[in-house]
């Protein structure tokens, strides 16, 4: 396993303009940084400052050094050499695309020039980045990468429930096409009793985002039915993950429809992973502080729209749409 190659720092170069100013060997400058003489060497000759005019300034300056070597650095940056490719990047984060995501579908579609999801962080939180305030751009809009924090759930229980551990092993690993995760996504309660629910289907991460006009569960289960019309959500089971009052009617769904449905235990969302997903991808759009009530069915399309347009990398970079219509052209093509 080779060995990770560090750069100077601007630290380290005020220390070494220091002691060549006072003529010490090169050999024992390198000791004392803990470098090797020959990084010492190439330093001094890449970042020396020279001026025909004054050459009594020839020498080496730590700062100046400090900012030949960014600016070297800069220059081949991709994001900085092709600024067309830094615009379609920035649209594509602006049209709801992760870094990832663009990187990924740079790859499937063959760009001549593309980039890595990190070198479009690194730009982002870099000097040119940040005077551009191009993290504002990022899914999180944050000024600096950190962790993610974590959300409280609801202890509600629900009794004569089936549990997720016996759900079919083809369910759990995604080898047929239809099965549902379901969520309920809240707003302040001022806002009333207006909620979102929010179906996924596991294999093709297809999103479907519907309006509640209460938080009483017979009427959600009521809207599900509705829904429940394509060949895909008749013949497939539903995933009501949530253990929440508001899906406590999901026999009523089971009844309409013939859907079974299975419950995740307690404090544990990430067993319903995909739709966890998929609602922090619509807070983007619909944020807590949403008065839902503005809520209409077009504009809640025109989010599931981008979310099913955007590639995924779990899908090879395909988008939710792509995948879902050819799994649905399967199914037809049986029946048929």
């Amino acid at each position: 396993m080779g060995t990770h190659y560090c750069h100077l720092k601007l630290d380290e170069r005020r220390k070494l303009a220091k002691w060549l100013e006072a003529k010490m060997p090169i050999s024992e400058i390198a000791d004392r940084l803990g470098r090797d003489p020959s990084t010492i060497y190439r330093d001094i000759k890449r970042n020396r400052y020279t001026d025909d005019e004054l050459p009594e300034l020839n020498g080496y300056h730590a700062l100046v050094a400090q900012d030949k070597y960014e600016h070297r650095r800069a220059i081949h940056r991709k994001m900085i050499m092709h600024p067309d490719l830094k615009a379609a990047i920035e649209d594509r984060l602006k049209a709801g695309w992760s870094p990832e995501q663009i990187a990924g579908r740079m790859r499937l579609e063959r760009h001549p020039i593309r980039v890595s999801h990190e070198t479009i962080y690194r730009f982002a939180y870099s000097k040119d980045g940040r005077e551009e305030q191009f993290y504002r751009h990022l899914p999180e809009h944050r000024r600096r990468r950190r962790p993610r924090g974590y959300r409280r759930h609801n202890r509600t229980h629900i009794f004569d429930i089936q549990s997720l551990s016996h759900r079919p092993e083809r369910v759990s690993e995604r080898l047929e096409f239809g099965h549902w995760e379901c969520d309920l996504m809240m707003f302040r309660k001022e806002h009333g009793k207006v909620n979102v629910t929010s179906l996924v289907e596991r294999v093709s991460r297809y999103a479907v985002v519907m309006r509640n006009e209460d938080r009483q569960s017979k009427p959600i289960m009521e809207s599900l039915d509705k829904r429940a019309g394509s060949p895909a959500r008749r013949r497939a089971p539903v995933d009501h993950l949530r253990p929440r009052h508001q899906v406590s009617a999901w026999k009523y769904l089971t009844a309409e429809i013939g859907a079974d449905a299975w419950f995740c235990d307690p404090q544990a969302p990430y067993q319903k992973g995909t739709v966890e997903n998929t609602n922090n991808r619509l807070r983007r759009y619909l944020p807590r502080s949403t008065a839902p009530t503005a809520l209409t069915n077009r504009y809640l399309r025109s989010i599931c729209h981008r979310l099913n347009a955007t590639p995924r990398k779990c899908l090879g970079y395909r988008t939710p749409a792509e995948v879902f219509e050819s799994n649905l052209m399967e199914i037809q093509n049986r029946l048929e």
